[in-house]
């Protein structure tokens, strides 16, 4: 067995040479003076030797716990060598796959398939409210809590919709990180919404009965505004797509004589094209409007269409 006096007393020569302890720990002493600890142990039939230190950095007794504690590794069927390198890959990707670096990569690969406001407005938020607070840590070590008190910190301004968005935005960043091997479980599952978000209370928007349709219309056709407004929100009525489609709808968009209006998929949320079939009141105001507009390419051009009819 070493002693530290005899550990101290080493000289170097011209050639290493090493000093054996017990249970397979010996001193490297090198022809620089540098003296190294080594454990010599066998995995999968081989001989091997793995780094524990430099005197007197690592004292004997030190040397000697490290020892005892890599060869209850090798007891246990687990190289130690290997298991020192599997934690420095995983220190390394930890470093390089943050959240913030993943959920760009998910963000990047997410959009393509949807409309460019919507893209612009979920970056916008991580941006905001998510890598400031979570954006830096590895995405493989990221609990629940951390999560908890992020979207708490957006509730605290009273933005309640928007902590339910990025709770879900979170979720779908992490399930992409499993997916490419950058993480093993997405903790955004531990949370439901309810338990850690105030509710809103619900209010239903207003709606009409069909048999209230036509008192809408005859509303429409006395609205005292710009005729122009008034045939959009009677297309509308007629149609039921959206105020941006409507606002954004273009003359070679419509078919007048197979009573058909085809909005491709560059200006629909999903990006997927849609078909909106005329009935012969919506095709009446199209005529009506290509007195007006049937010379430009937008059916109204820089017009405000109102949400409500009042």
């Amino acid at each position: 067995m070493l002693t530290v006096t005899a550990i101290q007393k080493a000289q170097a020569t011209d050639k290493q040479y090493r000093m054996a302890d017990e249970r397979g720990l010996v001193l490297l002493v090198r022809p620089n003076g540098a003296k190294l600890w080594q454990l010599r142990y066998r995995h999968g039939g081989k001989e091997k030797t793995a780094s524990l230190g430099q005197y007197p950095d690592v004292g004997l007794s030190v040397a000697r716990e490290k020892r005892d504690a890599l060869r209850k590794q090798v007891a246990a069927g687990t190289d130690p060598i290997a298991a020192k390198r599997a934690r420095v890959a995983e220190a390394d990707a930890n470093k390089v796959n943050t959240f913030e670096a993943v959920a760009r990569d998910w963000w990047a690969h997410w959009k393509a398939s949807r409309s460019d406001s919507h893209t612009t407005y979920v970056i916008r938020r991580l941006e905001a409210d998510v890598f400031p607070v979570i954006g830096s840590r590895p995405v493989a070590l990221i609990e629940a809590p951390e999560l908890v008190a992020m979207v708490k910190k957006v509730e605290a301004r009273g933005a309640l919709d928007i902590a339910k968005r990025i709770h879900q935005t979170c979720g779908q960043v992490f399930l992409y990180a499993i997916a490419h091997g950058k993480a093993t479980r997405n903790p955004a599952t531990d949370i439901k919404p309810a338990d850690v978000i105030q509710q809103r209370d619900k209010v239903n928007y207003a709606r009409i009965d069909a048999t209230e349709l036509p008192a809408l219309l005859r509303k429409i056709d006395a609205y005292q505004g710009t005729p122009t407004t008034r045939l959009a929100v009677k297309l509308m009525a007629l149609t039921f797509v959206r105020t941006g489609e409507l606002i954004g709808a273009r003359w070679s968009e419509f078919d007048l004589e197979a009573a058909r209006w085809d909005i491709p998929a560059s200006r629909m949320k999903m990006k997927t094209p849609h078909v909106v079939p005329l009935s012969p009141q919506a095709i009446d105001v199209l005529r009506t409007l290509q007195t007006g507009t049937g010379g430009r390419e937008l059916l109204f051009p820089g017009c405000y269409v109102s949400r409500n009819l009042r």
